[in-house]
């Protein structure tokens, strides 16, 4: 009598610890989750940060380069033209040659200067980097609205909401907000040359 007078005791015993560590690794599991999703929802809006700061440091340095080379190729098609219209206007043979030797000199600065002409390709590159950082920046904030939609989705369920306030302080976890666009972002952006 004494051994189940003992026995039931430790099997009673033995199921509040074991509900008690199934319960402890519920909360555990969960509060680690959220921990993981929060960083990961704080990662993803660095790199939407980090593509802004691309866009930032990027584009104006083109949009410069672009206006420099296009800026450059008019003075040289400038200088050429005005040679060649000079020796279409020459009334003496010493006048088509010195025009010619403005031709002539002009047409290689050009080639020294700027081998082809290139302002349509540099425009063209110029798109492509403007259309490439505003792809870049959508697919992060993307992302982010995703990891976002994860991590409330945790944050909401009933019960791991509890297990989650155990261990939580207050306002550890809230609730985050995917991307929005603002008004001004409604309105197509000037790219101006």
């Amino acid at each position: 009598m004494t051994k189940s007078k003992w026995f039931i005791p430790l099997i009673i015993l033995a199921v509040v610890v074991l509900f008690g560590l199934l319960f402890f690794g519920y909360v555990n599991k969960n509060y680690n989750k959220a921990v993981r999703l929060q960083e990961e929802v704080n990662a993803k809006w660095g790199n939407v940060q980090s593509a802004y700061q691309r866009r930032a440091d990027l584009i104006p340095n083109l949009v410069n380069t672009v206006k420099g080379a296009a800026e450059n190729e008019k003075e040289i098609l400038t200088k050429v033209t005005q040679a060649r219209a000079g020796i279409v206007n020459a009334e003496t043979p010493s006048e088509m040659e010195m025009f010619g030797k403005e031709i002539n000199t002009a047409i290689n600065m050009a080639f020294e200067a700027y081998p082809q002409i290139r302002s349509t390709d540099n425009f063209a590159t110029l798109q492509a980097q403007l259309e490439g950082s505003e792809n870049r920046i959508n697919t992060e904030r993307n992302r982010y609205n995703e990891v976002v939609k994860l991590y409330n989705t945790h944050l909401r369920g009933i019960f791991r909401r509890f297990a989650i306030n155990l261990f939580a302080n207050d306002g550890e976890f809230e609730v985050k907000e995917s991307f929005a666009a603002t008004e001004e972002a409604q309105t197509v952006p000037d790219v101006e040359f």
